[in-house]
């Protein structure tokens, strides 16, 4: 086994590994749900870090892209930089199924086999103890609540869903979100929540531990939070809703309450900005839409009215002051438990810069977020559902305006940039990434464009 690199390993310590794993890794890391870079091929790929995190599993940083690595310790690279946890074995077991990555055919780790470590129920529960028992490991460091001891022996099993991550549940007690994607700086999914917690906001599972890296930059790798077992996400309950033939409009009224509660706790946990900056929006968004429109063609005959409902946004109300935000808020991000609705995963939209993430926003674009996803719900099985929606929609803001005390159906102007926006981002999302969902943002499109709605 290769020995835990240092805090700072010379280049060849580096280079020599992806002489063994580079191929293998080429081929793997494409197929993973969580890899954002599925439109182009890993050309470059290079290794910014690596520890031996116990034995028989390597934590790896990777960064792959199309440019030149810069050396470990510089500025971050220009492409895509990845957190891997693999085991290495020498006798595969026919167990590893799906974790799979293959044998290694030449370097220092020739001869043994590659997985996921994460789908191995022996490397999860090691990986809980090290969450148990803050300490170091090379350039991680492992942190935990004192106030919030997690019990061991907890069972592992890794969530299947489709996400931008990975998760773990431990005796359906905890989950454990490991960021794939990394970027230097704290990730706002362990920021918020814990900034949160201490506002004494219940509407968000606080953070219980948590590890990060300080080698090649400072940055988050996991967070783990305590798990709702009882609890349905709003995506899954809309849907049901819709089966059943059955309103939904209590339940996202007293959504729209929530989100106003989790709003109202965060304009307390950070500093606001003295208004939303709409001139400098609009031109943001304006570079989003001509951006996407290159990639999607259907996007192009849509574009100039578009662009209207940007150039709105330096002539209407300024509207509630910028604020943290959720940033990336629908319904797959909302858990119901009881009567109580729950917000999580505040990573924001993981395609977007970190210090974008962590910048102050309107609140308005986290309510055209989740609008947007009411929309969604009404379009997964035909007939559509557009009443369904719009009541759906209708009964959010009403919701929300009883709580933060402004209603945001009357910010037109602002909520019409905002689902614009939002809009535009699900087209270039779906075109890259499930081409058979497209027709359901470019309805949104045709209607915010055409209609002017």
């Amino acid at each position: 086994m290769p020995k835990t690199a240092s805090l700072r390993p010379r280049p060849a310590q580096l280079t020599e590994p992806m002489a063994s794993l580079g191929e293998l890794l080429r081929d793997w890391l494409p197929r993973q749900r969580w890899f954002a870079g599925k439109d182009r091929p890993v050309t470059d790929l290079g290794l910014l870090s690596m520890t031996e995190l116990f034995p028989g599993c390597l934590h790896l940083l990777v960064h792959a892209g199309h440019g030149t690595v810069p050396a470990p310790g510089g500025a971050p690279p220009a492409g895509d930089c990845y957190q891997l946890l693999l085991g290495v074995r020498e006798h595969p077991s026919p167990r590893l199924g799906r974790a799979l990555i293959g044998q290694v055919s030449d370097g220092s780790l020739a001869g043994t086999t590659v997985y996921d470590a994460l789908r191995d129920p022996r490397m999860a529960q090691l990986l809980l103890e090290r969450l148990r028992h803050p300490g170091k490991a090379g350039p991680l460091r492992f942190e935990a609540d004192p106030a919030r001891p997690v019990p061991a022996g907890l069972a592992p099993r890794l969530l299947d869903a489709e996400q931008s991550n990975s998760s773990l549940v431990y005796g359906d007690e905890f989950i454990l979100k490991l960021f794939r994607r990394i970027q230097p700086g704290v990730n706002p999914d362990l920021e918020v929540p814990g900034a949160l917690a201490r506002q004494g906001c219940g509407r968000v599972p606080a953070p219980v531990a948590w590890f990060r890296t300080s080698h090649p930059w400072q940055a988050t790798l996991g967070v783990l939070q305590p798990f709702l077992h009882d609890a349905t996400d709003g995506w899954s309950l809309a849907l049901d809703a819709l089966a059943a033939g059955d309103d939904f409009t209590a339940q996202a009224r007293e959504l729209g309450r929530a989100t106003a509660d989790v709003h109202l706790a965060l304009a307390s946990a950070f500093p606001s900005g003295a208004g939303a900056e709409n001139a400098r929006t609009a031109a943001a968004m304006t570079e989003r839409l001509t951006a996407a429109a290159r990639c999607v063609p259907a996007l192009r005959p849509f574009v100039p009215k578009l662009r209207s409902a940007f150039a709105a946004l330096t002539t209407c109300d300024l509207g509630p002051p910028a604020q943290r935000v959720h940033g990336d808020l629908h319904l797959g991000q909302v858990l119901r438990a009881g009567r109580d609705w729950f917000v999580i995963d505040f990573e924001g939209e993981p395609s977007r810069p970190l210090s974008e993430r962590r910048s102050v926003h309107s609140p308005v674009r986290d309510i055209a977020g989740m609008l947007r996803s009411f929309d969604y719900a009404a379009r997964q099985r035909r007939p559509w559902r557009p009443q369904w929606a719009r009541r759906c929609r209708e009964a959010y803001c009403a919701g929300y305006a009883v709580r933060a005390g402004w209603d945001p159906r009357k910010k037109h102007g602002l909520l019409r940039a905002y689902e614009t926006d939002r809009a535009v981002y699900e087209v270039l999302y779906e075109a890259r990434h499930r081409p058979d969902w497209l027709p359901v943002p470019m309805a949104a499109i045709e209607r915010l464009a055409v209609r002017g709605d």
